[in-house]
């Protein structure tokens, strides 16, 4: 195994982590104050606009973009440093135009899509002039299981036509929203895996509605926030189905992948800011004659985070090294692995700077109210713990079951020497 960056990759990341630090950092908490402020915060202030003109100039764009035949793009351990960078602050992946959804379904189109849909939807979007969403859980059913789906993409003719409600569709919220991507039922009968297409919608779509935008612990996430939206006799063109009816779980096998490593960097920078925010609050704050880092087990939640964040970083880059070398098919687990154990190891580092701040670690003083509830939300976000660990476990058991199915069917005695 090879973790090392290449060359090119280690240089994005020192230019990256100096960008940040000289244009996002020093500007990020008035900008949050700002958009507080306003009676309508589902705007773009110009500051945003403003950065991402500087990252673009300064070639900072579209880092995510898997390597392509002209020797552009970059392997996921490659982009993996630069997502966690970009974690550390709310609004760097935007500035990068590196930031979820648009990032998985820039790869949807990239990978899946025909020459009109990357024509009319993916250039724009890694231009920046639009964003996007993707709706794919619904309020109604339990969507940790896909085949609970009861939204419809039902072909007519030249046309599909498609009725469902979905909800926390992240990025719907932005004003710049331009399409969505609706995961839903072409065929109910059809095998599990060919039930399922994936649909691009214009946001200004006739039947296309956004209900509400849903708060995460309180917090909006203003201005791409978590909608809910329904879809009411929606018709588009049979041209707007990704790569044709009934592929929808294939493409969306594909696209959890390098999703789930997107995230869980990102995570692990929100975490590795957290520690620093909690050292500097230990170091500096003094309560009973001693600085807050020597109280009540401190030292000791200090050093469990450092190792824990350490551990994550490795298992993360484990799964992006298998996905650049073996595809999703072997990083199946790795990647269940990844999603089950981040968000948990940055949700307990995020807690313990809370605990290091007292009372301002719950306000919008400090940003680990915003960052905890992140971090909570995205134990959910690609179905919960369970279903990856379940998962976990299959891939553990199943050369242990098939033996044992090989035993019965030999007829082997499992109480002899040697039968496990």
């Amino acid at each position: 195994m090879d973790f090392s960056p290449s060359q090119a990759a280690a240089e994005y990341r020192h230019r990256v982590a100096e960008f940040i630090a000289r244009e996002i950092e020093p500007v990020e908490a008035e900008y949050h104050r700002s958009l507080r402020g306003l009676d309508d915060p589902w705007v773009v202030l110009p500051v945003i606009d403003e950065l991402k003109g500087k990252a673009r100039a300064e070639g900072l764009w579209n880092l995510f973009l898997p390597p392509a035949s002209d020797g552009s793009g970059m392997s996921h351990v490659d982009y993996a440093p630069l997502a966690e960078l970009m974690g550390r602050s709310f609004i760097a992946p935007e500035i990068f135009n590196c930031n979820a959804p648009d990032t998985g379904n820039a790869e949807v189109l990239l990978h899946y899509g025909s020459q009109y849909q990357r024509k009319q939807w993916l250039e724009p979007l890694l231009e920046g002039r639009i964003r996007s969403a993707f709706c794919m859980t619904e309020p109604d059913v339990a969507s940790s299981d896909a085949t609970n789906m009861a939204a419809t993409a039902v072909a007519d003719g030249d046309e599909v036509v498609l009725n469902g409600r979905k909800w926390f569709s992240t990025g719907v919220g932005h004003p710049n929203c331009g399409f969505v991507i609706f995961m839903a039922v072409t065929d109910a009968d059809a095998h599990r895996h060919a039930r399922h297409s994936m649909v691009i919608v214009p946001t200004d779509a006739p039947g296309f509605r956004v209900e509400r935008m849903l708060p995460v612990f309180g917090y909006r996430d203003e201005p791409y926030g978590h909608g809910e939206v329904t879809f009411t006799d929606v018709r588009v063109p049979r041209e707007n189905v990704v790569a044709g009816l009934g592929r929808g779980f294939e493409i969306a096998q594909g696209r959890l992948g390098p999703g789930r490593v997107h995230h869980c960097m990102r995570l692990i920078g929100l975490a590795e800011r957290a520690l620093e925010l909690a050292l500097r609050r230990g170091t500096e704050r003094v309560a009973f004659g001693k600085p807050l880092a020597n109280l009540g087990g401190n030292r000791e939640r200090i050093a469990r985070a450092r190792i824990e964040i350490n551990q994550a970083r490795l298992l993360v880059l484990h799964a992006a090294w298998l996905l650049d070398t073996q595809g999703i098919a072997g990083a199946y687990s790795e990647v269940s692995q990844i999603k089950a154990a981040v968000p948990e190891m940055a949700e307990r580092v995020i807690d313990t700077a809370m605990r290091m701040h007292g009372a301002a670690g719950f306000t919008d003083d400090v940003p680990l109210a915003a960052a905890f509830a992140n971090a909570r939300s995205l134990r959910m976000a690609d179905g919960p713990d369970e279903v990856h660990l379940g998962v976990v476990a299959r891939n553990e058991l199943a050369p242990y079951q098939e033996a044992a199915r090989a035993r019965d069917a030999a007829g082997a005695d499992p109480t002899e020497k040697g039968a496990g």
